[in-house]
């Protein structure tokens, strides 16, 4: 009997031995088979476009592979360059703002004016999309501005002219295109350079890769360039990231900065 009891436990055991060898192995399988999908796969939604949506570190920030903080602020990123033979006669005069040393005039977002449009794409913040059927969302976390973007249609006839303009959106394929017109002259980017009312924007977001994602834009200002030019920037995705409140209206100024700008 105790031979039998004996040969039973060890028959017993070699079968639940067999059968975890046998989970593991197809674990180990469709972990292989899966895996590498996974990683670089691009996320659709149910209409089967690219899904945009999540909190994004704007084109302003660095990217360093592997870092332990990977998108660290780049002021030198949030520049526009146009080609040099993209200005028309007086162009260049038009295109960078002459400083006077008054903030009012130099820089009015140190006086609470927002950013505007293309200006708020480009600060290293955080951008969250979102794209609900029929729209592209879009809330940066510069002074908590939204941009609502219907797509498709078109633009009204006899806009007024306003910081953000009036965007709308269209795909191409795979990439979200954004265009937008009826800007109030005002800055462009950090650098105190400008676009007229005439400008004509258009914003290119295409998906590269599971956690990337590109923005293009394309200037034409015929008050300024002789013919439309385009720059890139790269996009990278940050789940574990939530937009700050950002309340320039409570008078969360820098006064000593202003004093400095006055001198």
């Amino acid at each position: 009997m105790k031979g039998e009891f004996t040969v039973q436990k060890c028959l017993i055991r070699s079968l639940f031995n067999a059968a975890l060898l046998a989970m593991f192995a197809l674990v180990s399988i469709s972990a292989a088979g899966q895996s590498p999908a996974s990683k670089t796969a691009i996320p659709h939604t149910a209409e089967g476009k690219p899904d945009l949506s999540g909190v994004w570190a704007g084109a302003g920030f660095k990217h360093v592979e592997g870092a332990k903080y990977s998108d660290i602020p780049d002021v030198s990123r949030y520049v526009f360059t146009p080609p040099k033979d993209a200005f028309k006669p007086g162009g260049q005069e038009l295109w960078t703002l002459k400083l006077n040393g008054d903030p009012r005039h130099d820089d009015p977002t140190l006086l609470c004016l927002p950013l505007g449009f293309p200006y708020i794409d480009l600060p290293a913040r955080a951008q969250h999309f979102f794209q609900p059927p029929g729209f592209l969302v879009i809330a940066y976390e510069d002074d908590h501005t939204t941009r609502i973007i219907p797509i498709g249609g078109s633009h009204p006839k006899d806009l007024d002219p306003t910081w953000y303009g009036d965007s709308v959106a269209h795909w191409e394929g795979d990439t979200m295109v954004v265009d937008t017109i009826g800007l109030k002259p005002w800055n462009s980017d950090a650098r105190h350079h400008m676009h007229t009312e005439a400008a004509h924007y258009i914003e290119r977001y295409r998906r590269t890769g599971p956690t990337t994602m590109s923005i293009e834009i394309t200037t034409d200002d015929p008050g300024i360039f002789t013919k439309p030019w385009s720059q890139s920037w790269d996009m990278h995705l940050h789940p574990e990231w939530r937009l700050l409140e950002d309340v320039c209206e409570e008078n969360n100024r820098d006064p000593g900065l202003l004093e400095y700008l006055k001198k």
